[in-house]
């Protein structure tokens, strides 16, 4: 339901283009600008991945300007364990679109393999709890008896979760795949023109990979991301991040969603991303997307909202606590 290509900015179409996207198959996970940085929330292959016990702490901000736009937190905690064979670690996140939000937490383990001297096979499962409260019936003007908005669609309850992560990994490349919820639990039903629509958690595909070129005082770290899910086209994002003498990284990504309700195929988001380490544990990172879909057009339609702007902004946090000095390595890239 991320990067929609809607030509409205009303909370009512907001909450009508979710319902389509679950009867569609789009994406309902979670989106981050800022994935290459973040990435035990969607492998959890990771757990473990930095040698330290690592947190990491972010929130998004979609859309600004438009009612009920989405707004996500997650918080991440992993550490390797066993002499570095094993990673644990937890992962939870509150993600709100609308009258409607998940809030879930998954327990991610991960086995890890020396493939070589500086290669690392890592095998990932996670355990999760999902809550999803869509109160659909709280959306106003909309016709009475509307078999969406009656109430009979609406979900409050609890959902188990589990997912499965592969992620390769060595001091210059990486290579990760993962399911992060495999379970696909079915959250209502309802009639309309005498036929039954079903929405339920749908299962999605990610695959993502990267690299570190250059040495010295610059380094250049391309980056792209895959997102499938059935019924929907697929999701690309492509970044390149320019790292100066280790502390600083200046970059960009362009967005193609899985869902564009409009027909049209176009990039729908143009990202700037900054990131500064600012010692060995502490990192912070700040990224601006800027939507170039019909959504941030001045004459949205029949509508008239012009909106003018709609900005996305994601803010990161990671403290690496670490065991001593000899374990933090910098820089770390992946």
């Amino acid at each position: 339901m991320r990067g929609l290509n809607l030509s409205f900015g009303k909370i009512t179409f907001l909450i009508a283009g979710f319902i389509v996207s679950l009867q569609t198959m789009a994406q309902q996970e979670v989106m981050y600008s800022q994935y290459m940085f973040n990435t035990l929330a969607i492998n959890p292959s990771y757990a473990g991945s930095r040698d330290v016990l690592s947190l990491t702490a972010l929130g998004r901000y979609q859309w600004i300007g438009v009612p009920g736009s989405p707004t996500t937190y997650s918080f991440t905690l992993d550490m390797p364990v066993k002499n570095e064979k094993m990673g644990i670690g937890i992962m939870a996140y509150s993600d709100a679109i609308g009258v409607s939000r998940t809030t879930g937490i998954n327990i991610p383990y991960a086995y890890r393999v020396k493939l070589g001297t500086k290669t690392t096979l890592s095998l990932g499962v996670q355990a999760g709890l999902d809550h999803i409260s869509n109160n659909l019936s709280n959306v106003a003007n909309v016709e009475s008896g509307d078999a969406v908005f009656n109430g009979t669609s609406d979900v409050n309850k609890m959902f188990p979760n589990a997912g499965v992560g592969m992620f390769i990994s060595n001091d210059n490349a990486y290579l990760g795949f993962s399911v992060p919820k495999l379970i696909e639990n079915k959250l209502s039903s309802y009639q309309l023109g005498g036929e039954e629509f079903i929405t339920k958690q749908r299962r999605h595909y990610f695959m993502m990979m990267g690299f570190v070129v250059g040495k010295g005082n610059l380094k250049i770290k391309p980056s792209t991301m895959l997102r499938y899910t059935k019924g929907a086209p697929l999701g690309i994002d492509g970044n390149i991040n320019f790292w100066f003498r280790d502390k600083i990284a200046i970059g960009g990504s362009v967005r193609k969603s899985q869902a564009t309700l409009s027909g049209q195929d176009v990039m729908d988001a143009i990202v700037g991303i900054f990131e500064l380490q600012l010692t060995p544990q502490l990192r912070v990172g700040y990224s601006y997307d800027y939507n170039t879909t019909s959504l941030n057009s001045e004459n949205s339609g029949k509508f008239s909202d012009k909106l003018t702007g709609t900005p996305t902004h994601e803010g990161l946090l990671r403290y690496e606590f670490g065991y001593g000095k000899d374990k933090i390595l910098t820089p770390r890239y992946f």
